[in-house]
């Protein structure tokens, strides 16, 4: 089930890519994010024993290769037909620092929503308050 708060086609294309591109161990999940234009960003993890990108990560890098700078909703989905999966916790950090104003389609027990991505990171940790303050 889907609450109308869902990106329908975000979610379709992000199953797809899963379905069709995630083969083998190193590649097991695959994400899709809406940008502010409308255009839709994909990308796979890229697993490997020391460590790696998520599918998440990857979409953040590949939307700024294409001048997509605002990403607006994102979406994971697993291999084998897993569904949605919500983000780990360093992708909730690493998109929450990148775009505070994101969505994030999650599975609930309701069906698939879309939350802030600050809900899913309650009482985080701003990176923003590390940086030295910036003469003016």
């Amino acid at each position: 089930m889907h609450t109308p708060d869902v990106d329908e086609e975000l979610v379709a294309v992000a199953t797809e890519v899963a379905r069709t591109r995630c083969r083998g161990d190193n590649h097991t999940m695959a994400a899709a994010a809406r940008a502010a234009d409308g255009r839709i960003v994909t990308g796979v993890n890229a697993y490997h024993f020391t460590g790696g990108p998520c599918a998440e990560l990857v979409v953040v890098g590949t939307a700024a290769a294409q001048g997509a700078y605002d990403l607006r909703t994102i979406v994971a989905v697993g291999d084998r037909d897993r569904g949605v999966v919500p983000p780990c916790g360093r992708c909730r950090q690493a998109l929450l620092d990148y775009f505070p104003a994101l969505d994030v389609v999650v599975p609930t027990p309701a069906g698939l929503r879309a939350v802030p991505v600050a809900d899913l990171l309650p009482h985080t940790y701003v990176w923003a308050d590390h940086q030295p303050d910036t003469p003016s």
